[in-house]
C-alpha cells in the first residue's frame, strides 16, 4: 500500500512514487474528440498508474522488471486504438485524438457488440463434450475389435451406421463450442444517424432505404386476413417512413388477395398512425388485441382508453370486410356474368340467330371498376389460371413526401402532432406461362428484387412469410445497427429468430425449435454466421446481386483512410456497360445497382473504415 503514501519504491522502474501534480485548469475539448492515453502516459508521474504492491529485492539483484516495463509498445486492449505518436503535439501533454476521430463533437463509439457466453455456462458444456467423445472413441473402438462372426453382415451394416451417427453428431457438437451473443446500441445509432444539428436542423435521417418483402400463393391455403396483420405490422414499424417500402408477391394472382391487401391499406391509416402516437407493442392488430393483461399499462396519454376502443371497433369491422371478401367477390362477378349473358342473348336476338343454342360466356372474375381482372379467375380459362396469368403491379400507397403531421378534423382519432405518413406499399404478381418454370419461391424473390430495384431500390431487403410479422417494431433498426457499423460492410444477411405463437405452454413437441435458433444459430454465429431459413432474413441488396466485397488488397491508399473505392473494385462486371450479360437489357435496373451498393455502405467515421460514405450523404436524397 505504498502507492498510497508518498514513500516507497516502484517495483517496476524502481523509482521513488510520486505524486502527480493535477492541473488547475481543465483543457476545452468542445471542438474535437477526446482520445484514448498515449503509450507516454506512464512516463508524467500520474498517481492512477501507481503500484499497489511492492517487491523485496536485493540491491545486487540484476533488475529484469526494468526492461519489461519501460517498453514503448503501443498495444490496446479489445477495440481500443492508440493514436500515433504526432496527434499529441509538440508538449507531449497528450492533446487530443485528430487521426483516428473526425465525426463531430462526440467520440466514436460501435453501435453493436459481441458478448460471449460466461465461462462457468460454456465451460462445463465443452468439457462434456469432450468426455462424451472420449467415450464415443472407446465405444467405437470396442465394436470395431469385437466383430459377431455369426452374423458379420448385420455387425458391419451396424458399424457403418453407428460410424455415421457418430460423425453426424461430431459435426453437430463442434459448431457449439463458441456460441455468443450480440448486443445493439440504438442510442448511438439514433445519435450517429438522426441526431439533429446545425446542418440539419429537421433531424433528417441518413439511415438507407429498406425494402420489406412478403410472399403468398394461395389465399385458400394463407388467410388473407393473416396476411393483412402482416402488412400492418410493416406498415407501422418504427423506421423512417421514406426510407422504409412494402412489397407483397401475390404468386397465386388471385383478386382476393388484391383487395384484402386495399383494404389493408386504407385501415393502415388508422392503424399506424396510432401506433406511433401510444408507442404500441407488436404492432400486429391481431396480436396486439389478443394480449392478456392490462393494456394501458405504460400508457402516459389520457385518451388512450378512447383511442383504443374506437380502434378495436374498426378493428373488428375491418375483419368482418376482409372475411366477407369472397362472397363479395363471387356475388359481383356473378351479376356482371349475368349481364354479359344478357348482353349476348339480346345480341343474337338482334342477328337473328336461333336463341335455342347455349350461350358461351366466359365466367370471368370482375373487379369493382367492372373490369375483368387480369389474374387468376375463379373459373380458370386461358390467360386466366393460377399457371398462365398476366403481371399485376399496383402501387396502394404511394411515396411519402415531406412530415405531414395530423390533426382532428374528419378522424376518429386525435393524431395531433403524429406523423400520419405510411411507407409506400406495392401489390405485385409476376407473368406466368405455361412452359416455363416459376421456380416458385425463388422466382418471385428475383421478381421482387427486380421490380423493387426500379421503384425503392433499397439497399436492403427483409423477406417475410405472409404468416410471420414483425414482433419488435424496432426490428429493423437493430438489424441495421450490424450494416452500418465498423465492418458492417462484408456482412451478406442477418438472420432474425423465430417465434411462434398459438403453441401450448408445455411446448411438448418443440414447436418453438428453441434448441435451433437460440442453441444452433446461436452457435453458428460465433464461427462465421447463421444460416437462412427461408424468412425473417435481412440481406444486402448488392450481395443477393451476386457480388462480393472488395478484398483487402484491392484497397488502395490515396492519401486518406477511409478512401471511397469505385464500384468496379468491387467486381470487374459492375461496370454499367457490361451488366446486361448478368442483369438483361434493362437500363434502370443497372443504373440502380451501383447506387444500392454506394448507399449501403456505413459512415466514414473511422480509421477502420475502409470504403465509407461521407456523413449526410442520404439525408437530401429520397429513396423512393
Amino acid at each position: 500500500m505504498d502507492a498510497q503514501k508518498d514513500t516507497g519504491l516502484c517495483p517496476g522502474c524502481k523509482e521513488p512514487y510520486k505524486v502527480g501534480d493535477f492541473e488547475d485548469e481543465i483543457p476545452n475539448y468542445s471542438n474535437s474528440a477526446l482520445s484514448l492515453p498515449g503509450p507516454d502516459d506512464a512516463k508524467r508521474g500520474r498517481n492512477n498508474n501507481m503500484s499497489m504492491t511492492k517487491r523485496n529485492q536485493s540491491g545486487d539483484q540484476f533488475d529484469h522488471n526494468k526492461w519489461l516495463f519501460e517498453t514503448q509498445g503501443t498495444y490496446g486492449y479489445g477495440n481500443a486504438y492508440w493514436p500515433p505518436d504526432d496527434v499529441y503535439g509538440d508538449d507531449g501533454d497528450g492533446g487530443t485524438q485528430k487521426g483516428a476521430l473526425e465525426s463531430g463533437d462526440t467520440p466514436w463509439r460501435p453501435i453493436t457488440r459481441v458478448i460471449d457466453i460466461p465461462a462457468s455456462i460454456i465451460s462445463p458444456y465443452r468439457l462434456l463434450i469432450v468426455v462424451r467423445l472420449v467415450v464415443l472413441g472407446f465405444f467405437l473402438t470396442w465394436r470395431v475389435r469385437h466383430p459377431n462372426n455369426e452374423a458379420i453382415w448385420l455387425w458391419l451394416m451396424s458399424i457403418v451406421c453407428e460410424i455415421w451417427f457418430a460423425f453426424s453428431w461430431i459435426l453437430d457438437q463442434l459448431p457449439k463450442v463458441h456460441p455468443i451473443n450480440r448486443m445493439t446500441y440504438l442510442d448511438v445509432l439514433r445519435d450517429k444517424f438522426e441526431m439533429p444539428s446545425p446542418s440539419n436542423p429537421t433531424g433528417r435521417s441518413d439511415l438507407p432505404g429498406v425494402d420489406v418483402f412478403v410472399s403468398t400463393a394461395d389465399p385458400e391455403k394463407e388467410p388473407p386476413l393473416v396476411t393483412a396483420n402482416t402488412i400492418l405490422s410493416i406498415l407501422a414499424v418504427d423506421y423512417p417512413v421514406e426510407k422504409l417500402a412494402c412489397y407483397i408477391s401475390d404468386d397465386g394472382g388471385a383478386l382476393l388477395t388484391f383487395e384484402a391487401m386495399a383494404e389493408a391499406a386504407s385501415f393502415a391509416d388508422l392503424w399506424v398512425p396510432f401506433c406511433k402516437k401510444h408507442d404500441i407493442e407488436p404492432r400486429n392488430p391481431e396480436s396486439y388485441f389478443a394480449l392478456k393483461g392490462d393494456p394501458t399499462k405504460n400508457k402516459s396519454r389520457p385518451d388512450f382508453v378512447k383511442d383504443r376502443r374506437r380502434l378495436k371497433r374498426e378493428y373488428d369491422e375491418f375483419k368482418v370486410r376482409i372475411n366477407g371478401l369472397p362472397d363479395s367477390i363471387r356475388r359481383r362477378s356473378d351479376a356482371f356474368n349475368a349481364r354479359e349473358e344478357m348482353k349476348m342473348l339480346k345480341h343474337m336476338r338482334e342477328s337473328g340467330a336461333d336463341t335455342l343454342e347455349p350461350i358461351k360466356v366466359q365466367k370471368a372474375t370482375w373487379m369493382a371498376d367492372g373490369t375483368h381482372w387480369p389474374g387468376t379467375w375463379a373459373t380458370p380459362s386461358r390467360d386466366h389460371a393460377k399457371g398462365d396469368h398476366a403481371g399485376i403491379l399496383q402501387v396502394m400507397l404511394k411515396p411519402p413526401s415531406d412530415p405531414l403531421m395530423g390533426s382532428t378534423e374528419d378522424k376518429l382519432i386525435d393524431f395531433t402532432d403524429v406523423d400520419i405518413r405510411l411507407p409506400m406499399f406495392v401489390y405485385m404478381s409476376r407473368e406466368k406461362r405455361p412452359g416455363y418454370d416459376h421456380n416458385k419461391k425463388a422466382g418471385a424473390m428475383n421478381a421482387l428484387v427486380r421490380s423493387s430495384a426500379v421503384l425503392s431500390n433499397g439497399p436492403f431487403m427483409l423477406n417475410l412469410d405472409c404468416d410471420h410479422y414483425i414482433f419488435n417494431c424496432k426490428a429493423v433498426r437493430e438489424g441495421m445497427c450490424f450494416m452500418m457499423d465498423r465492418g458492417g460492410e462484408d456482412i451478406c444477411y442477418i438472420q432474425f429468430p423465430q417465434r411462434f405463437e398459438g403453441i401450448d405452454p408445455s411446448d411438448r413437441y418443440a414447436n418453438h425449435n428453441t434448441v435451433f435458433f437460440d442453441g444452433n444459430m446461436r452457435a453458428l454465429d460465433g464461427l462465421q454466421g447463421p444460416v437462412y431459413v427461408g424468412t425473417g432474413c435481412m440481406f444486402r441488396r448488392f450481395a443477393l446481386y451476386g457480388f462480393e466485397p472488395p478484398k483487402a488488397d484491392k484497397i488502395s491508399e490515396k492519401g486518406s483512410e477511409t478512401e471511397a473505392l469505385k464500384t468496379t473494385d468491387f467486381d470487374p462486371d459492375l461496370d454499367v456497360n457490361l451488366l446486361p450479360k448478368r442483369f438483361g437489357n434493362s437500363t434502370v435496373l443497372a443504373e440502380s445497382i451501383p447506387i444500392a451498393e454506394y448507399h449501403a455502405r456505413p459512415i466514414a467515421d473511422h480509421p477502420a473504415v475502409k470504403y465509407g460514405r461521407p456523413p449526410g450523404i442520404l439525408r437530401a436524397l429520397v429513396n423512393h
